[in-house]
């Protein structure tokens, strides 16, 4: 199967990371594209689409300060996700 993930700051990178290895071991051909962080490039073995250190904001004047990389990086995952066409997407934390 084919699973995009999406962990937007660094307590999910962990608990998708566990999520990938689990994967991993029920489905040995299974194929991860996500936005997260290192723990999940490490288990899955590829490098994030998006960082979530690009996408991690906290307060409203930071989120309108950086609104159109928000936006920016809504567009980029949305492609990502109809490239890659997984058999499922998960959102995490």
């Amino acid at each position: 199967m084919k699973y995009f993930l999406i962990a937007g700051e660094a307590s999910g990178d962990l608990h998708a990371s566990l999520l990938i290895r689990a994967l991993k071991e029920a489905d040995a051909d299974a194929q991860f594209r996500f936005l997260g962080g290192d723990l999940m490039a490490r288990q899955a073995g590829v490098e994030p689409v998006i960082h979530y250190r690009r996408m991690a904001y906290m307060a409203f004047a930071e989120v309108i300060r950086h609104l159109p990389e928000i936006l920016s990086n809504m567009r980029r995952a949305r492609r990502a996700i109809d490239e890659f066409s997984p058999d499922a997407v998960v959102l995490i934390d």
